[in-house]
């Protein structure tokens, strides 16, 4: 009788933090269908509000931008994040422990601390605030993601695979792609739509280091905000989350796919 009452308070529990979580998230995407202006009232249903949102040639621009930063600053850091943390697995230094603290510093400081930062850093090597400025700095934060990604998954590789492809003359490369890519492959991906996600999504650090002419999504909503909130704020937030979603579940299918492959290796062996 105990443990039922507490089982029950412990879902009633989790059903007010979901709906404390998720709530805001509904009526958002509910009033971007919303024929009225004003979000106070609700006046019927449409879908006119993402039509001006494709015919908006800034919105547009916007999203050409942050696409382009977005995919540009995803394959940069997870290139170097993923070979960032193979080095860091393979290869013991005598300062291990700075060398992960640094790792876990871009993560720990404030985002406008680092964005400040960067401003004054392309300042100094007069580098002009644009595209360019932006992708560095998305690099920048991104990069710690994709080495605790990568690095958690190497933890959890064993060593056997790689030692036994080098019993059978393999190269370094070819037991790099054959072998410690395919096994690291859900750690890589994950590191990647975390990048993407969190470049899409940033606004504290484009705002410093942003130029006129690079104006990602994040700024154009907060321009938008400013002049007061419009149906189509709530539209393109909308489709942000859709696809912030989509990116999840990928992410989560392809590391379900990989288990029950290596699950099925590992009954074969």
């Amino acid at each position: 009788m105990q443990n039922t009452w507490r089982s029950h308070v412990l879902l009633a529990y989790s059903l007010a933090v979901l709906a404390f979580l998720y709530i805001p998230i509904f009526i958002l995407a509910l009033y971007s269908f919303n024929d009225s202006r004003l979000n106070a009232v609700w006046t019927g249903f449409t879908v006119k509000w993402y039509m001006h949102l494709f015919q908006n040639r800034h919105v547009l621009d916007a999203l050409v931008n942050t696409l382009f930063i977005g995919v540009i600053s995803t394959v940069v850091s997870t290139m170097l994040g993923t070979m960032a943390a193979m080095a860091l697995h393979k290869y013991r230094y005598k300062c291990q422990n700075v060398f992960d603290g640094l790792i876990y510093l871009p993560i720990l400081i404030p985002e406008i601390v680092m964005g400040l930062s960067l401003l004054i850093l392309f300042s100094q090597f007069h580098l002009a605030l644009g595209r360019l400025s932006i992708i560095l700095s998305h690099i920048t934060f991104c990069l710690s993601f994709v080495v605790i990604t990568v690095g958690a998954r190497l933890d959890g590789m064993k060593d056997e695979y790689e030692e036994a492809a080098g019993d059978l003359y393999a190269t370094p490369w070819q037991c790099f792609r054959y072998i410690t890519l395919p096994l690291i492959m859900p750690g890589v991906v994950a590191g990647a739509l975390i990048s993407f996600t969190l470049s899409i999504d940033d606004f504290v650090i484009s705002f410093f280091v942003a130029g006129p002419n690079a104006t990602t999504l994040p700024l154009y909503i907060y321009a938008m905000v400013k002049r007061g909130i419009s149906p189509e704020i709530n539209a393109l937030s909308t489709l942000m989350i859709v696809v912030e979603v989509v990116l999840v579940l990928m992410a989560d299918f392809i590391r379900m796919r990989h288990d029950d492959k290596r699950e099925s290796l590992e009954e074969v062996k």
